[in-house]
């Protein structure tokens, strides 16, 4: 089971900003797509950084209510984990859980193919695990 697998079920379209975008508007978006984090990206989808609901209350407990004004770009992670369809769930899995992160950009050829979040990858888990136990439920019964 790889992420190919996740983004076939779940889609490949991702919610992403400019890096000029404010702070107060990735705020709104976040709100208004109901999600915890957004690329940052080029016009060609490229992956600038990321910035998630922990960047943001790091920033505005440093800088307060100014921080609204900042732009996206001073504000986001830029060194970004990325991984590619072809990747294993586990792998997935482990690097979330080691880098402390929950959303993960998809790259193909340079470009965002999609992300995925642990919420995805523990989904998908699970049922690779339920399906596994009741293939050995009827091989042992049959």
């Amino acid at each position: 089971m790889n992420v190919k697998d996740i983004l076939d079920e779940k889609g490949r379209d991702v919610v992403t900003i400019g890096e000029n975008a404010s702070v107060s508007d990735v705020i709104a978006q976040l709100a208004d797509k109901k999600i915890g984090a957004t690329i940052v990206a080029t016009d060609d989808n490229r992956i600038l950084g990321i910035i998630s609901e922990r960047d943001i209350v790091r920033v505005l407990s440093a800088h307060g209510a100014g921080a609204l004004d900042m732009a996206v770009s001073l504000v986001m992670t830029r060194k970004v984990l990325v991984c590619s369809e072809s990747h294993s769930i586990d792998h997935v899995m482990e690097t979330m859980t080691n880098g402390r992160f929950r959303h993960l950009p998809i790259e193909e050829e340079g470009r965002l193919a999609g992300l995925v979040s642990i919420g995805d990858v523990v989904r998908k888990r699970i049922e690779q695990v339920e399906r596994e136990a009741e293939q050995m439920k009827s091989y042992i019964s049959g």
